[in-house]
Formats: structure tokens, C-alpha cells, sequence
């Protein structure tokens, strides 16, 4: 079954409520919302350990309570929605009439930063964009400096704070990638590092970097060691970032194959010996593959 996110939505005006609840699919997230600030709270206090992502509505009177959760060390990802904001009057040089324009207030962005630097501000104007800017106030949350899962064996840091919100960055990413897998945040590219996009020199230096780490991989598949999952992983969310084609993993292991045999022949020895790392190629394809599955939208699937 296909898990939900948990907005918890403040909502002293209508309009914000029903944007949550006619943007955001029901199939992907649970909402709460509330008009009263102090209700509101109390469940975000009862709900810490589950909420993805808190969906704010602005204003000045926001400031004490963000200031509570803060003191009470509830750190989460926050999205700030300023239904307001400040008119832009843009310059009429050619004598046309003047269009007023709205942007995020300066004390909207101002409150964000004192709750946390990734807090993310959007206008009213942006509310059909509300899945993307909440995927991004995830995302911009995991971030945030101390972003390191604590050793059982290491006492936590002196600042409790800290300690805290690195607990609940990785409750949050632990979270995420056991609900949504290779989808949601961890998994949004960027086009502009696609393959494809890239000039010569950054291309070369990329093919480079993957035939380096696959070497180092096929060296290493068969030996003890808790490393290799993490060596796949790495090598496929480079190749899955850079929207690398699957066949191109099948050349790189085809173009070492051919490296090792040459070898194996000046030393005399045979070369079936590299028939048994097509298991090492199976089990990246199957990785890559499996990546580019889950990056395919649910409602694209379900048709």
C-alpha cells in the first residue's frame, strides 16, 4: 500500500484549507488542518514523531508560536504561505497600464529564518504548486547542518538541539525512503545534470568517475565486506541523477571485461574466470532499472 505523507495544515482562512485539500492527492497525502493556533499545536506536540511537513498560514502572531515549537525542540520541515504579501509595482515605460504584482513578504521571511534557515516562503499565487513547494521544504529540512546519524557508541553532543534535530532528519529520511523508495524528494532531478546537458569536459570527467567506480566494485564484489550494497548504491544514484542509460552501464562493463581479459592473457591465465562478474552486472542493471521504475509517476503506472 502506498503510504501518505502528514501535513498538518495552520488555517486560519479558508482558502488555504481548501487548497490543501484540493491540490494535494489523497492517495499520497494525510491532512490535518486547524483555524485555532492552540489546538494546532497541541497535535503537532502529540504528532512530532509522524509529521512530514507542517503548511503554515502567515502572520505576525505566527512568530510566538513557531518560537514554542523551537524552544520545545520540534524541528520539521515548514512551509510558509503568505496569503498577503506585499504589492510590486512594476515600472511602466511604455505608458501601458500598471499590473500590481505580489510577493512573499520581507517579514514573512524574516519569521522563517528564526524558526530554521530552510523554512521555504511561497505567496498565494503559488498554492497549485503546493506538492512541489511541500517536497521542497522536505528536501531543504535534510539539509540543515547535523545531518549525521548518531553512533550507538557516541554520547550525544552537548547541545540537545542538535542532537535532536539530527534524530529527526534521519527519522524523517528513514521514513521517506521506506515509504516512497526511489521517489519523493531524494529522487527530484535536476535536467541541467543530465548527460545529455552536459559540455564535453563534464561528460568525459562523469564517464570517468563511473568506469573508476565500477572497477572499484567488480574488484570488490566477491569479497567479505558490508560496503558493497552501498558501493551500488552510490554508482546507481550517480548514473540515475545523470539519467545514464542502462546500456551505457552494459558498455562500461563490457570495455572493463575486455581490460581484465587482456590482462589475464600476458599472465597466462584463463579469462572464465571474468564470466561470473555478470552477476555484478546484473545486479547493478537490476538497481538502475529498479530506480528508474520508482521514479515513474503512481497515476502514470495506473493507467
Amino acid at each position: 500500500m502506498h503510504a501518505h505523507f502528514l501535513v498538518g495544515g495552520f488555517t486560519p482562512q479558508h482558502s488555504l484549507q481548501h487548497a490543501l485539500e484540493a491540490v494535494l492527492d489523497k492517495r499520497t497525502y494525510q491532512i490535518y488542518t486547524d483555524a485555532e493556533i492552540t489546538p494546532f499545536l497541541q497535535w503537532v506536540q502529540q504528532n512530532r514523531h509522524r509529521i512530514d511537513c507542517l503548511v503554515l498560514e502567515f502572520s505576525p502572531e505566527l512568530a510566538a508560536p513557531l518560537e514554542q515549537l523551537k524552544q520545545q525542540d520540534i524541528l520539521l520541515p515548514v512551509l510558509l504561505v503568505d496569503l498577503v504579501g506585499d504589492e510590486v509595482l512594476p515600472s511602466d515605460d511604455e505608458g501601458q497600464a500598471i499590473a500590481c504584482t505580489v510577493q512573499v513578504s520581507a517579514t514573512c521571511q524574516t519569521m522563517a529564518v528564526e524558526y530554521h534557515e530552510k523554512v521555504i516562503c511561497v505567496a498565494a499565487s503559488d498554492l497549485k504548486q503546493l506538492d512541489n513547494y511541500i517536497q521542497q521544504a522536505i528536501s531543504e529540512f535534510l539539509k540543515l547542518p547535523y545531518l549525521h546519524p548518531p553512533a550507538e557508541e557516541v554520547a550525544p553532543p552537548a547541545d540537545d538541539s542538535q542532537f535532536t534535530l539530527s534524530l529527526q532528519q534521519q527519522r524523517l529520511a528513514e521514513k521517506l525512503r521506506e515509504r516512497l523508495g526511489y521517489m519523493g524528494v531524494f529522487y527530484k532531478r535536476d535536467p541541467s545534470n543530465f548527460v545529455r546537458n552536459l559540455d564535453s569536459e563534464q561528460r568525459t570527467a562523469l564517464f570517468s568517475q563511473l568506469r573508476q567506480d565500477y572497477r572499484l566494485l567488480v574488484l570488490s564484489y566477491f569479497k567479505d565486506g558490508s560496503t558493497l550494497n552501498d558501493q551500488i548504491d552510490s554508482l546507481v544514484t550517480t548514473a540515475f541523477f545523470a539519467d545514464i542509460s542502462v546500456s551505457k552501464i552494459v558498455e562500461i562493463h563490457m570495455e572493463l571485461m575486455e581490460t581484465f581479459a587482456k590482462q589475464l592473457k600476458l599472465e597466462g591465465r584463463s579469462e572464465e574466470i571474468l564470466l561470473d562478474y555478470r552477476l555484478t552486472l546484473i545486479d547493478v542493471m537490476a538497481h538502475l532499472c529498479e530506480m528508474y521504475r520508482r521514479s515513474i509517476p503512481r497515476r502514470t503506472l495506473e493507467r
